[in-house]
């Protein structure tokens, strides 16, 4: 049986002392030891909220949401985050807000930001536009601060651009972790990160390079594959490789679907948009050219349209090792014969992983609360400490 002192001593082996008071844009700016210490943390608030230990470790304080797609699941799941640690959430409304009569970003930034402690920020549409509307948000509440206008810099946590999906992609590892019992049984494991048919267009590409740009971290076997055309960013491709030969796994990239789950371990079939559609679409918003975009929409439906046959199956399942890989998706999935006609996945194998994709999806509230306190407390086992020793319920019995 764990106990809280075991997660506590893991901390102390770990080199995390650059995470505090910084932000979480991108897995690969995070070392090693990081994005343990993340795992490790989410672990341990799990553990507590299991055994009826509040881990308030805020009396006040906003965590500010900021969503320019939408979402279900990151929503949820960063305001149950900053929930957990004490700290209520504002949205920010970009319709109801000055947003619309000019308000600059530096101004926005300054004007939610006095009391906060966490910033999220979802922007994950238009290439090129949204890590860098992070990083111009953050620059502003830095300036902020250093002006004495801020009383503390929030942190940010990035709930999904157009480069990385790191709390998506963090959920879905520490999920592998546990399934695998333990990081040190992933090397060598296969996971294919693959295209799948949707009947919708302009998915973003941040889940499969997030996956790709972590999973090569741990010695695995990353194959990415996907019908001709179908390009993640080059970058990101490269970080995969450098990764991959670190650690002594492997990275390759295939068109064929059939290849990337043979004998796989672990299978990620998520549709997405082709990049150079992506960026073509980025360009035609800024130069106000509606008729385009409407005419590439149709232009990659039809494209779409012509890989149905990228689907998980039954009969794909089976050619899995030992034919029980494990199924993972960032959901919502586009299921066969329930949410569309033709879609990502068999309705059969959804249902039979729907218990363990909640539980993939369980993980994610764990990781952003930890990315908070890493980011907050200079010392976190110290604050895990105190919260054993307060002992004070979170629910009173």
């Amino acid at each position: 049986m764990k106990t809280l002192q075991d997660y506590i001593d893991k901390l102390n082996k770990l080199n995390f002392k650059e995470m505090y008071n910084n932000d979480f844009f991108w897995t690969w700016d995070k070392t090693d030891d990081e994005l343990e210490a993340v795992f490790t943390v989410a672990d341990a608030l799990r553990f507590m909220r299991e055994h009826n230990i509040s881990t308030k470790v805020f009396e006040s304080g906003l965590g500010i949401s900021i969503f320019r797609d939408n979402s279900t699941r990151t929503r949820f799941s960063f305001a149950s985050a900053c929930n957990l640690l004490g700290l209520e959430v504002q949205d920010l409304d970009e319709k109801k807000s000055q947003i619309a009569h000019g308000e600059t970003v530096r101004e926005t930034a300054n004007m939610v930001s006095f009391m906060a402690d966490v910033i999220g920020i979802r922007d994950d549409m238009y290439i090129g536009k949204g890590h860098t509307y992070q990083k111009e948000f953050m620059d502003a509440v830095t300036e902020g601060n250093n002006d004495g206008i801020l009383e503390q810099r929030p942190t940010l946590v990035n709930l999904q651009c157009d480069v990385d999906h790191p709390t998506q992609c963090m959920a879905d590892m520490l999920h592998i972790i546990h399934e695998f019992g333990g990081v040190e049984n992933l090397k060598g494991k296969k996971l294919a990160m693959t295209w799948a048919y949707s009947p919708s267009y302009g998915k973003p590409l941040s889940v499969p390079q997030g996956v790709i740009g972590l999973m090569t971290r741990f010695g695995m076997d990353v194959v990415l594959a996907h019908p001709e055309g179908y390009d993640v960013m080059p970058e990101v491709e490269e970080i995969a490789k450098k990764n991959a030969a670190t650690t002594g796994g492997s990275f390759t990239k295939t068109n064929s679907m059939e290849e990337a789950f043979k004998d796989a371990d672990i299978v990620y079939p998520k549709s997405w948009a082709p990049f150079a559609a992506m960026e073509k679409r980025t360009n035609l918003y800024a130069e106000g050219d509606f008729d385009g975009i409407d005419k590439l929409e149709k232009e990659l439906l039809a494209q779409n349209a012509e890989h149905k046959d990228w689907a998980c199956t039954e009969e794909l399942m089976k050619t899995t090792k030992d034919g029980k890989a494990l199924y993972l998706h960032c959901l919502p999935a586009d299921i066969t014969g329930v949410s569309c006609e033709t879609g990502e996945v068999d309705g059969s194998v959804f249902d039979r992983y729907r218990i363990p994709l909640y539980k993939e999806a369980s993980f994610k509230p764990y990781i952003i609360a930890a990315m908070i306190l890493l980011a907050k407390f200079e010392n976190p086992q110290d604050i895990l400490k105190k919260l054993e020793v307060k002992a004070a319920p979170r629910i009173f019995e």
